[in-house]
């Protein structure tokens, strides 16, 4: 007999791309999801961080999320979730209690005793033991010492992060020796390829983990915080990025959850793609060209896809501008919303010195991009790389206060 895992991550609940709900999208995933825990005979559901998109979550966030743990309830699933970044250590942990009764244990935030990260599974003769490590904040791993230099801090992150995933180990050697473990982490490990939907990744994140830190006593794993599926060093050190795209740089990944299966205290891993509910979409070219594309579009999913548009002409000129405006506020087509365009010319004017171009609005746009957009303006600055990193200081800051 074995034992089945299927790894997933980053469901951030509650998202909204460029203002358009992704609730069905992740109603169609959670059936899916669901589907596939039955066929594949899943023992244990791993989800690493970043359950939802903000630290105090709607109402209709926190619904879907306990309406899918309680469609689970016939299955006999064992779930396991850890607070990403995204989470609020407090929110994730209020039902734990209650929801441990039901075999769902959450992990929102770093524990005063790390056993209490540990989670065993026994079917027949095999047996797995889960470290489940929740994205780890500042206060978890360091001391903040004033007027430290960002290198410095860079440099104690770094340290704090070896220093706890040594614990780590050292606990499962000492209590757990000879039983296959699996590590769950919420973190920015080095060469990670990340996406538009990131940019806001905090400070900590910042430092590039290596992988080695994980130690060499793990049979797997299971990383949550980047986007893009990906393997990262060993092939049984892997992301498996977010459900459904949350970014339109994220539109050409194929999005899955990782399935491992423990036989004999040997390790299997197979990748399990994750159906396409809406495309997303950049046309690009002439005015022309662009509008025969949309009118030839024809949509192939269940939910309609969402498209950008970049119209490139020669000269400026009013009329495409303007054309561009009506297109932006169009009604929506059967098939496509189009939720972001812009425009731009070989001979174009002298800019007045506007962040925005044509159709974007500031509330398109994270903090964090505002902000690049500005130092982007300025050719004069020297220090672009130090403002950008004092400016994520402060948003973690921020965040970290909220949770």
């Amino acid at each position: 007999m074995s034992i089945k895992i299927l790894h997933t991550s980053d469901w951030h609940l509650g998202k909204q791309l460029l203002k358009t709900d992704l609730h069905a999208d992740m109603d169609l995933f959670f059936d899916w999801l669901r589907e596939t825990l039955v066929s594949e005979k899943v023992d244990i559901l791993l989800m690493s961080g970043d359950l939802f998109d903000q630290a105090n979550p709607s109402q209709p966030a926190l619904t879907q999320y306990y309406q899918f743990l309680k469609s689970l309830l016939p299955l006999q699933c064992k779930v396991i979730i850890t607070g990403g970044n995204h989470d609020s250590t407090a929110v994730l942990n209020a039902p734990k209690a209650l929801l441990s009764v039901l075999d769902v244990h959450v992990i929102g935030g770093a524990p005063e005793e790390l056993s209490d990260a540990f989670i065993t599974f026994e079917k027949d003769n095999q047996k797995v033991v889960v470290a489940a490590i929740p994205y780890l904040r500042d206060k978890d791993i360091r001391e903040t010492i004033a007027g430290e230099s960002y290198d410095d801090k860079i440099m104690q992150i770094k340290k704090g992060m070896e220093s706890y995933f040594e614990q780590v180990n050292q606990h499962y050697l000492e209590n757990h020796p000879n039983v296959p473990l699996i590590i769950m982490g919420h973190l920015f490990a080095q060469n990670a390829e990340t996406s538009e939907s990131e940019r806001e990744i905090q400070i900590g994140n910042q430092a590039g983990i290596e992988s080695r830190i994980f130690g060499t006593h793990a049979a797997y794993v299971a990383l949550g915080h980047i986007h893009k599926p990906q393997q990262i060093g060993n092939q049984n050190t892997r992301y498996s990025g977010s459900p459904i795209p949350l970014s339109f740089s994220e539109r050409e990944d194929k999005k899955q959850v990782i399935l491992i299966e423990v036989a004999n205290n040997e390790l299997q891993i197979e990748t399990k793609e994750i159906p396409s509910f809406r495309k997303l979409i950049t046309l690009a070219g002439t005015l022309e060209a662009v509008q025969k594309k949309l009118s030839d579009y024809q949509s192939q999913t269940p939910l309609t896809d969402l498209i950008e548009i970049q119209i490139e002409e020669e000269n400026e000129s009013v009329v495409l501008i303007n054309a561009l405006e009506e297109l932006l506020s169009q009604e929506n087509h059967a098939d496509y919303q189009i939720v972001k365009g812009k425009i731009s010319f070989t001979n174009s004017l002298q800019n007045t010195g506007s962040l925005l171009r044509n159709g974007e609005e500031i509330t398109d746009f994270k903090p964090i991009e505002m902000f690049e957009k500005r130092l982007e303006q300025d050719t004069a600055l020297t220090n672009k790389t130090e403002l950008l990193a004092a400016f994520k200081t402060l948003l973690t800051a921020l965040d970290e206060s909220e949770n």
